[in-house]
């Protein structure tokens, strides 16, 4: 693997050091391996294990400098030829992030800490995987950030054991007693707790030496003077010594007869005590955060509430007093962290996101609109599956749609967009995107292609976007395809696009719906309550199109009329349609001589398309039951108008189309602007009946 880890320097830190660490085991198992940072004093330390170090001012929080980073950045990784980069705090994420856009590299982040709720944090859950160091702190993520919990990867960080000679024995003589705090000296560390702590301590145990290791930011160089005021307000002066930040922690740990932590806010993790217990030292700490999770407590060590200082101070003594005791802890402690915080583990796990992140792939497919519409963009899943077999592949559609593809073998997820009078404006685009960011997608195919969905494919933050460069801002999408130049049947259309993802148009392409068993069993029951028998035959009759489309709707009295020639042949007419057609069901009924059975606004749409299925053949004007039609394989007729059947008519087997073509068709007018609406008109229910028979007589 080709990896870049990137964070704001390497000076003495946890971070730091695990990514020291993790260098040399990537350099040991014949990684390619590199880091960029600001640099520090473990720059060294990379040099002389073989690892290259970049220098960029990835520390800096000035948007002017991360914005030209962005560039070098870019440069190195496409130089390196990098696949994954991993980024370890906020400011290079962000920078990592829009370099990684531009080339095939994958981006995943460790979260460190307990971030602030703001817009500046939010980057470290915008990859497709965020490891963690604990569970808890991947909680925090989830609940603070909104990062979805398939995306969170839990690694602890290891330790290299290596690096800490365990002690052996027990020291002897009350003057030998070491107490000690390792951590930049920072208020959430709680020092002022640890310090009148060790003030009762020391009054039952008076030879005791108190260590505090670590240093002040630069920035709050006040708080070790208050630190140091408190030691001689409690009388320690002659017991606790400052020795500030120090590299020689291992030898130091040699020395300490137990460590405590006691920061009041939840820590991330907390290495220090993973190399505590490497050395044998027994360890004290609050039950927060990541302590809690390392530690057991009674077993491999003691656990106290934050700010108890009583309780802190009789945790230690006992660990002084009861030497049998803490040696106990250290073995089970030095069990546990064997098994699960060693250097080997946390690389391991960490390269088995890496392997995650490079295998994984997420596509989403753009078709917010009509019934009809979403049925023809099957055959594009299907080709998009079988060219990415293992891709995560979901499929953005309206909320009447999803009934269509919840059983579809070719997606793995169904996204619904809210109707119009739910998500209407601006801002509730911009919210609706926030929720597509959260998925990651590499590719975005938007076969919509009007400004809505270019703007979802914009704002969904994918590497690649793919879709028809038009006059609805198609330069959103990072690889617009030009519009065909001539007239094309929809799903060929599709595959225009599909093109650019090396996916050629098929042979023998079809529609395909899935209605479950449920579904078929309605229609049994809906068609058993019409005395309808198997032998018999049956036609369906969609009765309109839509309530947009008046113009696509054929006459009443056209209907009527074929009603009545059907029935002579003893077939069977099935009236379909949604719940606002009810009215011209009734009407159409009280017309005829032998009323039809009327399951208008009785079925859902996958139970419309079980009905379906069960005719011999179906009547459809140019909309959605026509499309469903050719997906079940049931014959029908397609009655078009206003519309072309060269740009609408989908792949099917067995079909007979009615078009008339008068001078003023195809005007694609939801109304007629010669108001005599004569290219629906002037197909007759005769010709429909012929049709009918013929359709039926093929089948036989």
């Amino acid at each position: 693997m080709r990896i870049l880890q990137i964070l704001p320097e390497m000076n003495v830190g946890g971070v730091e050091t695990g990514t020291l660490d993790f260098a040399r085991y990537l350099t040991k198992h014949g990684h390619h391996h590199i880091v960029v940072s600001n640099g520090g004093r473990m720059v060294k330390e990379l040099e002389k294990i073989g690892v290259r170090h970049y220098a960029l001012p990835v520390h800096k929080k000035s948007p002017f400098t991360m914005a030209a980073c962005v560039r070098p950045l870019r440069e190195l990784i496409l130089k390196e030829k990098i696949q994954i980069v991993h980024a370890r705090s906020r400011i290079p994420a962000w920078i990592a992030y829009f370099a990684c856009r531009a080339t095939q590299a994958a981006l995943v982040t460790t979260a460190h800490g307990y971030y602030g709720r703001h817009l500046f944090s939010r980057v470290m859950g915008w990859p497709k995987l965020v490891i963690v160091p604990s569970i808890g702190l991947g909680r925090y993520m989830i609940d603070t950030f909104h990062v979805p919990v398939e995306k969170i990867r839990c690694v602890p960080r290891g330790v290299d054991l290596k690096h800490f000679q365990k002690k052996t024995g027990d020291k002897t003589g009350k003057s030998q007693h070491v107490i000690a705090s390792i951590g930049r000296l920072t208020p959430l560390k709680g020092h002022d707790v640890f310090i009148k702590a060790m003030a009762k301590v020391v009054r039952s145990m008076p030879y005791v030496k108190i260590w505090i290791i670590g240093d002040a930011p630069a920035k709050k160089e006040a708080y070790r003077h208050e630190l140091e005021m408190l030691v001689k307000q409690n009388g320690l002066s002659d017991h606790v010594e400052f020795l500030g930040s120090r590299q020689d922690v291992p030898a130091l740990l040699r020395e300490i007869d137990v460590l405590v932590l006691s920061s009041v806010k939840p820590e991330s993790f907390g290495r220090v005590i993973t190399e505590a217990q490497a050395a044998g030292v027994p360890v004290v700490a609050t039950n927060i955060g990541g302590f809690a999770e390392i530690l057991d407590h009674e077993r491999t060590g003691l656990l106290v509430l934050p700010r108890d200082t009583e309780a802190m101070a009789q945790a230690v003594r006992r660990v002084l007093n009861d030497r049998k005791f803490a040696r106990q802890m250290v073995e089970a402690a030095r069990e546990k962290l064997v098994t699960e915080f060693t250097v080997e583990k946390m690389a391991e796990r960490t390269l088995a996101v890496y392997d995650e992140l490079l295998r994984s792939l997420r596509i989403l497919v753009i078709k917010m609109s009509s019934l009809g519409d979403v049925i023809l963009v099957v055959p594009s899943l299907k080709a998009l599956r079988h060219k990415y077999p293992k891709a995560q592949i979901s499929c953005l559609v309206g909320r009447e749609s999803r009934q269509l593809l919840q059983r579809c073998p070719y997606v793995d997820e169904v996204i619904v967009i809210e109707p119009k009078n739910r998500e209407k404006g601006l801002w509730a685009l911009l919210r609706f995107s926030k929720k597509l960011r959260g998925y990651a997608f590499d590719k975005v195919v938007d076969f919509q292609n009007n400004l809505k969905s270019h703007l979802l494919a914009f704002l969904s933050l994918p590497k690649e976007s793919y879709g028809f460069k038009n006059r609805k801002a198609g330069w959103l999408l990072s690889h617009p395809v030009p519009l065909p130049k001539e007239d094309l049947l929809p799903v060929e259309h599709q595959f225009k696009i599909l093109k650019e993802l090396g996916i050629e148009y098929p042979k023998n392409v079809r529609l395909e719906l899935w209605p479950s068993a449920r579904d078929i069993r309605r229609a049994d029951e809906l068609l058993a309550a019409e005395w309808v028998s198997e032998k018999m035959t049956m036609v369906g009759l969609h009765v309109k199109a839509s309530a947009k489309w008046a113009t696509k709707n054929w006459p009443l009295e056209h209907a009527t009329r074929l009603c009545d020639l059907l029935a002579v042949d003893h077939i069977r007419v099935i009236l379909t349609g949604s719940e606002a057609d009810r009215g011209a069901a009734q009407q159409l009924r009280r017309m005829v001589k032998t009323p039809p059975i009327d399951l208008v606004g009785k079925t859902d749409i996958m139970e419309l398309a079980a009905v379906i299925k069960k005719c011999d053949v179906f009547i459809t004007p140019d909309s959605a039951p026509m499309h469903m039609a050719a997906a079940l394989k049931t014959p029908f007729i397609a009655l078009f108008g206003p519309t072309a059947s060269a740009r609408h008519l989908p792949p099917a087997e067995r079909y007979l189309v009615y078009e008339k073509k008068p001078s003023c068709a195809p005007c694609y007018s939801p109304r007629c602007k010669i108001l005599s609406h004569v290219c629906m008109t002037s197909v007759t229910p005769e010709e429909i009946a012929d049709g009918v028979r013929k359709l039926v007589r093929s089948e036989t």
